[in-house]
């Protein structure tokens, strides 16, 4: 266990007083650098080594002073020789020493003078003897005092970290230890791996058991890490007297995580090769938040290969919760800073707090959240001691805890490294209260853990995990699934949530996420923050959703970030276009809306009066589908569609060709356009049979070719209806072409044309089913369909493709506010500028 620093600064006086004097490198080198273990309580016989041999970088051989791998080199002269030659030659080392155990940390001295180099934050620092005491924290990371910082979101040593592990992963199951035993093992040695850095256990213990006590041949490690799982789950009362001393020297850790029996795992050479490159690692460094699902990838090779690409940054959680919660905390804080009572009342409030994660996944979310609320709790720890009073008993004065937090996630092992994840941030975030009051705390044993329920959300009742009359607040980030990627599973969820709502099987697998929480949050003043695909905002879902959250639920809206793009710096990783909603079942004055000028950039953020369900400001109102138009105007439909298998749909080369080979076939080629046709200008053809009889058919071999393989392509279709189109195989399986000259514009195009392109076609022309097409058309229909009232329109209420407009007829046209009979004067002005 690690000690207090100021049990720390005290020893570091006593190691300046004692050492004050001396100055010769050979005679005196080890005892003072033994003693100087000893301030951090570590016994150097331990962890470091003298005199270590090492092939330099101009191939001789060489002696490290002294080496801890994976941790601390320190190069030792005489009083009053040149620390920066010592340094110079402390470098050369760094050549010959294998890269898993290449250290964070130089040390040079030479009695009287300290100067520590760290290699990863390319910082140094150069003192005294006499002002050890007040430099001493730089040395942290020997007490089990890892450094605080919010990591890059695709750090190296999370990366390396998750490959070592799915090295391990895999091993163990092609030998055959796999699934549920795996995935708890893995998750033991996660902890212990976290433990043996951050001051849970004492340091380099878990390490050593692996290196000095497991044979090299790893025959033996299984049944030793069995033993130390045993060990770690019994209090030390209860364990036998006779118990291999070394195990005896490990904590009563509780929490359940070691409490199930697992079968013995099988080591080999390289399996324990890889455990203990594992153990050279800085755990305390690897960040809860971002490792637990670089943790989980490494369950799924094809995931493994974009390592953090699938946890939710930092930031991206942050945009939630603050808005969620946490500003509004930081406020009332601000507000009472001065006051000790209110303080103290404060401090109660943060500890009766509840979360809720009902798609957790690792645990990101809740994760973060609890550092934020550790953190805020410090602050209000600070204003309370601020006169200077010593804290003896740092556990007296904390009391946010872990299991302030509860999550539902689908698959165990992630259920799994979420429970321990919050063990592991509590930790960092208990070493940094250490640090700020100077007297170490660790939470051992293990009394209290988070409540992640291993299940379906959508089958579960939420109210048995948590009551509503406990909770505060529901967060996460739930499955983005769309309707058509949804499988059988999850169309039956869906029907179990959204049972006798109208038109609800449109929806993505999202909404029943806002359905179970706007049920369970019913007369409670619980907030719900959500991060969801931007289709729940737009088009034909928002009309289904938020009309029965509204009438039914009575939810308001309190915040939301539109639409934005979700993505992490990990390479390769997807493009999300989200938005962020904030909602609850009581209204409030202080509603926010942020907006993205720049999808990829920062929002600003506006006070409003009201958000609806198209995120902006404005009535709560929706648009819901309609068959017909909403004013006496044509009607709208798709294009034409072939169902071909790529036999009539032809290119302008493959057209010239056929008229090059068969000049009769001119008759039967037309010109086709579909939506990437009109927006780029490409020349396309089909071949279009519809009239044309089967004698001219059997006349033109070419013609004739094409029919019979599109004849046996749907004859061979899983899909009945398509089997039934083989009777008729020479026409488009839907065939929707004007006879009039007509207008046709995209059913997709980008959301960065200040219009979508309208173009004014013949009959002549066939249009494909990527395209809306208006029969009959007269230009002043032109001109309403391209002014900006309609482009504003669509900006609104259409529905998205990523951030693409997806017009839809049902939606976006059939309930557009057309003029009703315009006078002669508005009609001629609009077909002028149209």
């Amino acid at each position: 266990m690690a000690l207090s620093w100021n049990e720390i600064k005290n020893r570091a006086v006593q190691f300046s007083r004692a050492w004050q004097n001396e100055s010769r490198e050979r005679a005196e080198k080890d005892s003072f650098y033994n003693d100087f273990f000893h301030i951090f309580g570590i016994s150097r016989r331990r962890v470091a080594s003298f005199e270590e041999p090492v092939r330099k970088l101009n191939q001789q051989k060489g002696f490290i002073d002294l080496f801890w791998k994976g941790t601390l080199l320190v190069e030792h002269k005489s009083k009053g020789k040149n620390l920066e030659t010592a340094y110079e030659q402390a470098l050369d080392y760094l050549y010959g020493i294998p890269e898993h155990e290449l250290p964070n940390y130089i040390l040079v001295s030479d009695f009287e003078y300290f100067k520590l180099y760290d290699l990863e934050e390319k910082t140094q620092h150069q003192f005294h003897l006499s002002k050890l005491h007040e430099n001493v924290r730089l040395f942290g990371f020997m007490a089990g005092y890892a450094k605080r910082s919010i990591l890059k979101e695709q750090d190296p040593v999370n990366i390396e970290a998750a490959e070592l592990m799915g090295k391990l992963h895999d091993q163990l199951q092609e030998i055959g230890y796999e699934g549920h035993p795996l995935e708890v093992f893995l998750v033991r040695l996660l902890f212990c791996l976290f433990a043996e850095d951050t001051g849970i256990f004492e340091k380099n213990t878990f390490r050593e058991l692996i290196d000095q006590r497991s044979h090299e041949d790893g025959s033996d490690l299984g049944a030793w890490l069995a033993q130390l799982f045993q060990v770690l789950n019994t209090p030390p009362e209860k364990r036998l007297k006779s118990l291999d001393e070394q195990l005896q020297s490990f904590p009563y850790v509780n929490g359940k995580l070691f409490e199930e029996m697992l079968p013995i795992s099988a080591f080999n050479p390289e399996m324990r090769t890889i455990l203990l490159k594992c153990s050279q690692l800085n755990w305390g460094k690897i960040s809860p938040a971002i490792f637990g699902s670089m943790f989980q990838s490494v369950m799924n090779p094809k995931e493994r290969r974009n390592l953090g690409a699938h946890y939710t940054s930092e930031k991206n959680i942050l945009r939630l919760i603050k808005p969620l919660f946490l500003d509004e905390l930081h406020e009332e804080f601000q507000k009472i800073k001065s006051n000790k009572n209110k303080l103290l009342e404060f401090s109660k409030k943060l500890a009766s707090l509840k979360f809720f994660d009902p798609a957790c996944g690792c645990g990101n979310f809740l994760i973060i959240t609890y550092r934020e609320l550790r953190l805020l709790e410090l602050e209000v720890l600070k204003e309370l001691h601020s006169n200077g009073q010593l804290v003896t008993d740092i556990k007296q004065i904390i009391q946010v805890d872990v299991d302030q937090f509860y999550g539902i996630e689908y698959d165990e092992f992630p259920a799994r490294i979420a429970e321990v994840a919050l063990w592991l941030i509590d930790h960092q975030m208990n070493v940094l209260i250490s640090e700020t009051f100077g007297e170490y705390f660790a939470r051992l044993p293990l009394r209290k853990s988070a409540t992640i329920i291993h299940g379906n959300a959508l089958q579960l009742s939420w109210n048995q995990i948590i009551s509503p009359n406990e909770l505060s607040f529901i967060l996460g980030n739930p499955p983005f699934v769309g309707k058509k990627e949804q499988s059988k599973s999850q169309k039956e969820d869906m029907k179990l949530v959204f049972n006798k709502v109208k038109g609800a099987g449109v929806l993505d697998y999202v909404t029943a996420w806002y359905l179970k929480a706007s049920q369970m949050i019913q007369n409670t003043k619980i907030k719900v923050g959500f991060v969801s695909t931007n289709s729940i905002a737009q088009g034909e879902q928002t009309g289904i959703l938020w009309n029965e959250l509204f009438t039914k639920y009575r939810i308001k809206i309190h915040f939301a970030h539109r639409t934005f793009q979700w993505k992490n710096e990990a390479k390769g990783n997807a493009a999300v276009h989200v938005v962020m909603i904030g909602f609850a079942n009581f209204n409030t004055k202080n509603k926010l809306i942020f907006e993205y000028e720049d999808i990829k950039g920062e929002p600003l953020s506006k006070k409003v009066k009201n958000i609806n369900p198209y995120l902006i400001e404005g009535e709560d109102l929706f648009i819901q589908h309609r068959r017909k138009p909403l004013c006496e105007v044509q009607e709208i439909t798709y294009g034409s569609f072939a169902l071909d298998d790529g036999n009539y749909t032809i290119s302008k080369e493959e057209h010239n060709q056929i008229l090059v080979m068969s000049p009769n076939t001119q008759k039967f080629l037309k010109p086709f356009i579909g939506g990437r046709e009109l927006l780029r200008g490409i020349e396309r053809y089909c071949i279009w049979l519809k009239d044309v009889s089967p004698n001219e058919i059997r006349k033109n071999k070419l013609i004739r070719e094409k029919v019979e393989r599109v004849k046996n392509w749907r004859a061979k279709s899983s899909r009945k209806n398509t089997q039934k189109l083989a009777s008729t195989p020479s026409i488009f399986a839907e065939i929707r072409q004007p006879d009039t000259n007509y207008l046709a514009f995209p059913t997709v195009s980008s959301v960065n044309r200040e219009y979508i392109p309208i173009a004014y076609l013949s009959p002549n022309v066939i249009a494909s089913n990527q395209l809306y097409t208006i029969s009959n058309a007269q230009i002043y229909d032109f001109g309403l369909l391209t002014s900006k009232m309609h482009m504003t329109w669509v900006k609104y209420v259409c529905g998205r493709l990523k951030s693409d407009f997806r017009y839809s007829s049902s939606v976006v046209y059939n309930n557009y506010p057309f003029p009703k009979e315009p006078s002669a004067k508005n009609q001629n002005k609009v077909e002028k500028c149209a």
